[in-house]
């Protein structure tokens, strides 16, 4: 992983043990004794460079926010674990192998219906409604191999995440400035967290699935029910809480 330039963002540093203070119930479950990412031990020098790309990423959005609504937290260590945790938690259920060094919670199962496909280049995952990044980013920062579509229909936001990819110098990244419903391609894994119009995101998340394609989603609690009904063809996994809230949820199903 490269080092993203210093350059201009300094508005904003968090020192790399916090972070990782910040960023470690995503990464680590009680019952799994195994070093997870944020372990300071584990891989260190990649873990700064990740560290130093999160601080980069804080500033920007930051600065960005005081033009446009990209986010409703402006608190630093909230933005760490409201929005890279919650990311960092679905990257790591989605990618259990892809980041270098012993992966946490390692699902058991490796067929397709079980979604525990391996990470690869041939990996394309497209994150909807992206905003301000999330998860599609640190899922990428996570998993550095996939190749990685954002939509997002709203110009300036579309812009805002141009400047991140090229602040932080990443590759095989798309970024589509178009609404989802107009695009015929398909991917391997959809993802999205924030959206309006829940109900009609997923049935725009479905036709953008290949065929035994992952549909990830990061919803509350009393999205449940309209998640599990609304796609017949879906073949879901029991949700998984997210750590440090009541009703998040990480939602994982793939086509039957």
């Amino acid at each position: 992983m490269k080092d993203p330039p210093d350059a201009i963002y300094t508005y904003f540093h968090m020192h790399p043990s916090r972070i990782a203070e910040l960023l470690q119930p995503f990464l680590h479950d009680a019952n799994d004794q195994r070093l997870p990412l944020a372990c300071p031990e584990l891989s260190k020098g990649t873990n700064d460079a990740l560290y130093k790309y999160i601080s980069t990423y804080i500033d920007i959005l930051l600065r960005w926010n005081a033009r446009i609504n990209l986010t409703a937290i402006r608190n630093e260590e909230e933005i760490v674990t409201r929005h890279f945790g919650e990311s960092f938690f679905a990257a790591r259920h989605l990618f259990p192998d892809a980041h270098v060094g012993t992966a946490p919670q390692a699902c058991p199962e490796r067929s397709r219906r079980d979604c525990a496909a391996e990470p690869s280049s041939a990996v394309r995952l497209a994150d909807l409604g992206s905003g301000a990044g999330f998860p599609g980013l640190p899922i990428k920062l996570w998993a550095p191999d996939i190749a990685l579509t954002l939509i997002e229909s709203n110009h300036k936001k579309a812009t805002f995440l141009r400047e991140v990819v090229r602040a932080l110098t990443l590759t095989e990244i798309d970024i589509m400035n178009v609404r989802a419903e107009t695009i015929t391609l398909t991917f391997d894994v959809v993802t999205f967290r924030a959206v309006e119009g829940f109900a009609d995101a997923l049935h725009v998340a479905r036709t953008l699935l290949a065929p035994a394609g992952r549909l990830a989603l990061l919803i509350s609690s009393s999205q449940l029910p309209t998640a599990q009904s609304a796609l017949p063809d879906i073949v879901w996994r029991a949700p998984i809480p997210i750590p440090q809230s009541q009703s998040r949820q990480l939602l994982v199903g793939c086509l039957s």
